[in-house]
C-alpha cells in the first residue's frame, strides 16, 4: 500500500512517475527573468509592462480608474522617502488600515522600499460591533510592534478608542500625505517582506512573517498553473473583489499580476457583497483569465443575480475561477456552473485549491485542465477515521460528497499524519506540508511553528486516487457519541433554505451534565415561525444527525475572523456568556456617537 504523501512533479504532484502520465503537462508561462524581490517585480513591470496593464480600481458605481504599474512604483517610492523622513527605520512594522484603493498600494510598496514591515489589517467595516474590533485590532498592533499606523481619513476619525489602547510610537499618518521625496531602497530575497495573520487568529493574535523569497516562491509555483498561453494578449490578467488584508487578495492576485507582467481589476469586497453581478460582468469586460473566491461567494452570486444584470456577458476568457480559503461545497459548484454555463462559463474553470497563510498562501491545485471531481464516501466510515467510496450520485445521511483539492504545487508536499506517524492511503489525519514558501518566523515571540521543515496545518483529511481531501478543521470537530463529523456538513444542509442567509452558519458541540449536545446557530433574514424546526430536519435528512438546539440569530451576530471566516469555538464560548448578541443598529445617532467617543479618545491620548 503506498504510503500518504504528496511529492511535486513539474506538474502538480504524484505519488509514482507514472502519475504523470494520465495528465496533461501544465501550461505555459510567458518567459521572465529571475527577480528574487517583490520590489524588483515591481521596477521592471513599471519599466517593461504593456500600456495597459497595472490596476484597474472600480467603484459602486462602476467606474473605473486606472494606475500603470509605472505609476505605482513611482507613486511607493514618493511614500517610501515621506516615510523615511518620519523617522520609519528598515525593520520597522508598520500597520495599514486601508480600503481597496491605491492609497493601499502607497503605504504597501512605500514601506517594502523603505525595508520597513508592512502589515495590513481589516477596515471597521461592521460599525455595529466597534468595541469588538477594537479590542482585537489593539491587540494585534500590539503584538508586532506597530511602529506607524497608515490609514485615511475617513477612518482615522473612528480610531481614537483603538489609539487609547493602543498607541504606535510614530502615530498615525495620513496615506493622502504620504507625498516626499523619492527614495528607493534596496533589500536581500530573506528579508520580511510582509507580515499576515492568519485566518486562525483568534485570542493570542499571530502574524506570519513572509520573505521575498518565501512569497515569490508562491507566486510562481501558482503561476505556472495560469493558462496564460491560452490568452493572446497577456496583459490580460486577473479580477478580484476579495480584501487586500486577505492573502488570497494581495498574494494571490496582485503579486502574480505584477510578477507577469499584466493587469488586475479590483473591486472593493463590499461592493460585491452589495452587487455580486459586477464581479462578473468586470470579468466580461477585462477579458479576466484568473479570478478566486471562497465557497459563499459563488453561492451567493447563482442565488442572487438575475438574468438582466449580466445581459450580455461572456465569460468564456475565465479559465480559473478558483474556490478556497473555506470548505467546499460541491452542490455550490454545480449550481453556479449550471447557472453561468449559458454565459460562456467554460466546463473546466471552477477548481478546489488549498492553503493557508502560513504557507503564503497556496499548497495545491485541482486540474486546471479538467472539470472539478468528487466522490461519495460512507459517512459513518469517515467519521471513525476510514474514507471509503460509496457508487453513489446522490448524498445521503448515510454518505457525503467531497470534491478534491488537488495536488501539491511544483516543489510542495502534504503527509497525513496521526500521533505524527504517517498515515496510509484514505486514513484520515492531520495535514503535513512542506514547500519553499513555509514561514520561518512570527513577528513577535512566538515559536515557529515549523518542524524539521514540515507544518502541522490544522486541518484534516485524507489522499484517495492520488488527491487530497479536506474533511474539516482539528479543533472544530463535532465528537458526538464517539463519532468524529465535520460541522460544514450540517452547516451547509440549510443554505438552501428560504429564510436561512447563506454561508452564515455555525455547528458546535459541547459537553453538558446530559452528555454530548449537538447545537446549530443560524443567521437567518425572517423570523418565519417555522424556521428553525425546517432547518432541523433539513440537517437531519443531509447527515442523519439531530440537533438538540438550533438557535436563529440576528444577521451579523456570528463572530468572525479579520479574513472573514466564521468562528465556531468563540460562537459557543460567547454563547455560554450570555455575550452572543447581534450588532448595535447602524443609526446616524451610532454614527455620531463612534465619531464622539473616537474625539474623546484622540483627545485623551496626549502623545498624538
Amino acid at each position: 500500500m503506498k504510503k500518504m504523501m504528496l511529492k511535486s512533479t513539474p506538474f502538480m504532484s504524484s505519488l509514482e512517475e507514472s502519475t504523470t502520465k494520465k495528465h496533461k503537462k501544465p501550461p505555459s508561462t510567458p518567459k521572465r527573468q529571475p527577480m528574487n524581490t517583490l520590489l524588483e517585480r515591481l521596477s521592471k513591470a513599471a519599466q517593461e509592462a504593456p500600456k495597459d496593464a497595472g490596476l484597474y480600481l472600480i467603484n459602486r458605481k462602476e467606474e473605473e480608474i486606472f494606475f500603470h504599474w509605472k505609476d505605482i512604483e513611482l507613486r511607493a517610492a514618493k511614500a517610501a522617502g515621506s516615510l523615511k523622513s518620519k523617522g520609519i527605520k528598515p525593520g520597522d512594522t508598520v500597520g495599514i488600515i486601508l480600503p481597496t484603493s491605491i492609497d493601499f498600494f502607497d503605504a504597501f510598496f512605500g514601506a517594502q522600499m523603505l525595508g520597513a514591515i508592512p502589515v495590513p489589517l481589516y477596515p471597521p467595516v461592521r460599525l455595529g460591533k466597534l468595541e469588538h474590533y477594537f479590542e482585537r485590532t489593539s491587540a494585534m498592533l500590539s503584538s508586532i510592534k506597530t511602529e506607524v499606523l497608515i490609514t485615511n481619513t475617513s477612518i482615522r476619525r473612528i480610531l481614537g478608542q483603538l489609539i487609547l489602547k493602543y498607541t504606535p510610537p510614530k502615530g498615525i499618518v495620513l496615506a493622502s500625505d504620504l507625498k516626499g521625496e523619492e527614495y528607493r531602497g534596496q533589500v536581500s530575497p530573506d528579508h520580511l517582506a510582509m507580515g499576515q495573520f492568519s485566518s486562525g487568529t483568534t485570542q493570542a493574535p499571530k502574524a506570519v512573517g513572509l520573505t521575498h523569497r518565501q512569497i515569490l516562491a508562491n507566486v510562481d509555483a501558482i503561476l505556472n498553473q495560469v493558462p496564460l498561453d491560452a490568452v493572446p494578449n497577456h496583459t490580460a490578467g486577473g479580477c478580484s473583489w476579495l480584501p487586500l488584508y486577505h492573502d488570497m487578495g494581495l498574494i494571490g492576485c496582485i503579486f502574480p499580476a505584477l510578477s507577469v507582467p499584466g493587469k488586475m481589476v479590483l473591486i472593493p469586497p463590499e461592493v460585491f457583497l452589495t452587487k455580486p453581478a459586477i464581479w462578473l460582468k468586470s470579468i466580461s469586460k477585462h477579458k479576466s483569465i484568473v479570478s478566486p473566491a471562497p465557497n459563499f461567494a459563488y453561492a451567493l452570486c447563482t442565488e442572487r443575480i438575475l438574468d438582466k444584470q449580466i445581459e450580455g456577458i461572456d465569460l468564456s476568457s475565465w479559465k480559473l475561477a478558483l474556490n478556497g480559503a473555506e470548505p467546499v461545497a460541491p452542490k455550490h459548484l454545480r449550481s453556479f456552473q449550471s447557472r453561468f454555463e449559458p454565459f460562456g462559463l467554460p466546463k473546466s474553470a471552477l477548481s478546489p485549491v488549498y492553503g493557508l497563510a502560513e504557507a503564503a498562501l497556496a499548497i495545491t491545485f485541482s486540474d486546471v485542465h479538467e472539470r472539478f471531481s468528487t466522490h461519495f464516501f460512507d459517512r459513518e466510515a469517515l467519521s471513525s477515521g476510514k474514507a471509503i467510496q460509496i457508487d453513489k450520485t446522490t448524498e445521503t445521511h448515510k454518505t457525503i460528497e467531497l470534491a478534491d483539492v488537488g495536488r501539491p504545487l511544483n516543489g510542495f508536499a502534504v503527509e497525513i499524519r496521526s500521533n505524527n506517524n504517517r498515515q496510509e492511503d484514505s486514513n484520515v489525519g492531520e495535514i503535513w506540508v512542506k514547500g519553499p514558501s513555509l514561514m520561518s518566523q512570527y513577528i513577535n515571540d512566538i515559536p515557529s511553528p515549523i518542524v524539521d521543515g514540515w507544518l502541522n496545518t490544522g486541518d484534516l483529511g485524507f489522499i484517495f486516487e492520488e488527491k487530497l481531501y479536506i474533511t474539516g478543521r482539528n479543533k472544530d470537530v463535532l465528537i458526538l457519541r464517539g463519532r468524529n463529523h465535520a460541522p460544514h456538513d450540517l452547516e451547509h444542509a440549510v443554505d438552501h433554505i428560504d429564510g436561512v442567509r447563506t454561508g452564515c452558519s455555525v455547528a458546535v458541540s459541547e459537553l453538558s451534565e446530559d452528555g454530548e449536545k449537538l447545537i446549530v446557530f443560524i443567521e437567518v433574514r425572517t423570523s418565519k415561525e417555522d424556521l428553525a424546526e425546517l432547518c432541523r430536519k433539513a440537517i437531519l435528512k443531509a447527515t442523519g444527525l439531530n440537533p438538540d438546539a438550533v438557535i436563529l440569530l440576528e444577521p451579523g451576530t456570528l463572530p468572525r475572523t479579520s479574513s472573514g471566516k466564521l468562528r465556531r469555538q468563540e460562537t459557543l464560548r460567547l454563547f455560554r456568556e450570555g455575550k452572543l448578541i447581534p450588532p448595535k443598529k447602524v443609526t446616524p445617532f451610532l454614527i455620531a456617537g463612534a465619531m464622539a467617543k473616537s474625539i474623546l479618545g484622540y483627545f485623551q491620548n496626549k502623545s498624538l
